[in-house]
C-alpha cells in the first residue's frame, strides 16, 4: 500500500522560553515502517470494549514520505477493524524546578462527521511503571488529545489513582476549527516547591483549556504518579468502544478517518 501524501512537512517548533530536549520525527520513504528503535509497534491489547485489531502493517502504521505519519483504521470485506497503535520506546520525566511541556502535531482526514462514527484517534501518554506491572489507572495517564466520531473538538483528562479517582472527572473539552494542522500540547509545571501549586495545563495552540493541580488530586502519591514519573508517548486510532459507541455502515475507513502526526517534542524552560 502507497501513502497519498496529504501532508505538509514542517520542522519541529521552537518555542519561546522553552528549549528543545527530546523530538520524534517520521522521515523516510513514502509507505515505509515506523523506526523500531523509536516505536513498539503494538498488537494484541483489547480495551474499553473497541472493536478494531491492532496490527504491524504500513496498511495502518506509514510514513507519508514528507516526513510525517498516517495512523489508518481499514475495513475488511468481512467487516473487521483494524487499525494501528504505536508507543515510544523512550520515557520522559516532567523536570524538577522547570516547566516540561509536550506537544504534538497532528491533524485529521477530511470524513465528514455523518462518516466517522466510532472513529477514536487519541496522542496520549502512560506512566512507564505500567510496563513493570503497576495496573491503570495507578500507572498514571495524561490524555493529551483525544477526538471522538468526528466531532470538531477534542478532549484533554488525566487519569490516575484507585479506581481513576479523582482524575477521571477532571477532562475538559475545547472546540477545534478544523480537521488541519493543530498542535496538541500539555504544560507539567513543577517550578513551585510545593506539590499541591504545581500544575498541569492542556493546551491547543498554546491557548489553555484544561488546568489542575497537585491540590485538585489532593494526594502526593496520585500527583507524584503523572507529575513527578517517568512517561511514554502513545499514538493511536481506535475504532468503537464505550465512549464513541460501534462504528456503523456509514463509518468509512481509510484516509478519510486517519490520524496524521508531524512531530512530537519535549521541552523544558529556560
Amino acid at each position: 500500500m502507497v501513502a497519498i501524501n496529504l501532508s505538509r512537512a514542517v520542522g519541529v517548533a521552537v518555542l519561546a522560553g522553552f528549549r528543545n530536549i527530546g523530538s520524534l520525527t517520521f522521515e523516510g520513504g513514502a509507505g515505509q515502517a515506523v523506526d523500531t528503535a523509536q516505536w513498539n509497534i503494538i498488537t494484541n491489547v483489547h480495551y474499553n470494549n473497541e472493536v478494531q485489531e491492532y496490527t504491524t502493517s504500513t496498511e495502518h502504521l506509514q510514513l507519508s514520505g514528507n516526513g510525517t505519519l498516517q495512523i489508518i483504521p481499514r475495513k475488511s470485506a468481512s467487516g473487521q477493524w483494524t487499525s494501528g497503535r504505536i508507543e515510544s520506546t523512550a520515557t520522559y520525566t516532567p523536570e524538577d524546578g522547570k516547566v516540561t511541556r509536550f506537544q504534538a502535531a497532528l491533524r485529521f482526514g477530511d470524513g465528514p462527521k455523518s462518516e466517522q462514527q466510532g472513529i477514536w484517534p487519541a496522542f496520549w501518554m502512560l506512566g512507564e511503571s505500567s510496563r513493570q506491572g503497576t495496573p491503570w489507572p495507578e500507572c498514571g495517564e495524561l490524555d493529551i488529545m483525544e477526538r471522538i466520531n468526528g466531532e470538531l473538538e477534542g478532549h484533554g483528562t488525566p487519569h490516575c489513582g484507585p479506581g481513576d479517582v479523582p482524575c477521571g472527572a477532571m477532562t475538559k473539552t475545547v472546540p477545534l476549527p478544523d480537521n488541519g494542522w493543530h498542535t496538541w500540547s500539555i504544560d507539567v509545571d513543577r517550578s513551585d516547591k510545593d506539590w499541591k501549586a504545581q500544575s498541569i495545563t492542556w493546551m491547543l495552540d498554546e491557548t489553555k483549556y484544561n488546568h489542575v493541580t497537585g491540590a485538585d488530586m489532593k494526594d502526593e502519591g496520585i500527583w507524584k504518579s503523572v507529575a513527578h514519573s517517568p512517561l511514554y508517548f502513545i499514538l493511536n486510532v481506535a475504532v468503537g468502544g464505550d465512549w464513541p459507541g460501534k462504528p456503523n455502515d456509514k463509518t468509512v475507513d481509510g484516509l478519510k478517518s486517519m490520524m496524521e502526526v508531524q512531530y512530537i517534542a519535549v521541552y523544558s524552560s529556560t
